[in-house]
């Protein structure tokens, strides 16, 4: 708790010298300075994040304010593209970024990443009659399937590295996962490469799909923040850590993501 106080008193020393020297806009600091803390999302990620009565919910959502709360700050949620997210983050335009977002090397050249909060695993939805019946198919000897992918996630990258780079597969891209599932219902595509969480909302909302029993790949899910911002970095990570390790972090994906 010591260690927390002086975290938030060194922001809140922070936020008040810059704001008494007017230089918020040069200074390259976020908007927290404000007392806003932006989260930068795409709510198309069931159940990290999506819309709910006009609210956007969900873990990411709820983590969020759990770290917004510890900070004293007021928290803001922007929707836009998943490709647009890191860009915000790098910009200073939005704080933080939380979109289910895989830690990758290439992320990492444009953003930092906190404490990794959440593991996801990246599933391939496919028809119930189709040829595909494990994962191993796609990287079958001559195999030539079209795969339906959000532009700019983990299954677009991994896909695109894996298959279509070594000439296995045709990536489509479409800007929302939904997008991507309706491709594969009406035959565009042979199957989704999507996570875990996301996929099962999809299959159980759309008729004659299912999930492939064998996993894509394994990952971890962690915050995007400025490589410019040590200070709310720090506080940030500091507070997510706090967070997972009092419990909170795990009800809330329990909230959304009851064990089985």
């Amino acid at each position: 708790m010591k260690k927390l106080i002086a975290i938030t008193l060194s922001l809140l020393m922070v936020m008040s010298m810059f704001a008494a020297c007017g230089s918020n806009n040069d200074s390259g600091l976020s908007t927290a300075i404000e007392g806003k803390l932006v989260m930068a999302t795409n709510a198309q990620f069931p159940p990290y994040e999506y819309y709910e009565g006009g609210e956007i919910v969900g873990i990411d959502a709820e983590i969020a304010q759990a770290i917004a709360d510890k900070l004293g700050l007021e928290l803001q949620i922007d929707d836009m593209e998943f490709d647009s997210i890191v860009e915000s983050v790098k910009s200073g335009k939005s704080d933080m970024g939380l979109a289910g977002m895989t830690v990758t090397d290439e992320r990492k050249e444009s953003v930092n990443f906190t404490e990794s909060y959440a593991t996801g695993v990246q599933v391939v939805i496919v028809t119930e009659d189709s040829a595909i019946t494990s994962v191993d198919d796609l990287f079958a000897e001559g195999a030539n399937y079209t795969i339906g992918v959000q532009r700019n996630t983990t299954g677009d990258l991994y896909t695109t590295w894996d298959l279509e780079d070594e000439g296995l597969a045709t990536i489509d891209r479409y800007s929302k996962g939904a997008d991507a599932v309706q491709a594969l219902k009406t035959g565009k595509v042979d199957c989704v490469v999507i996570d875990n969480e996301p996929a099962k909302a999809f299959v159980a909302g759309t008729e004659g799909l299912k999930i492939l029993d064998t996993d894509y790949i394994l990952e971890n899910y962690a915050i995007a923040m400025s490589k410019d911002n040590e200070a709310l970095y720090n506080a940030v990570n500091e507070a997510l850590k706090e967070l997972i390790a009092d419990g909170t972090v795990q009800k809330i994906i329990e909230k959304y993501i009851p064990a089985e």
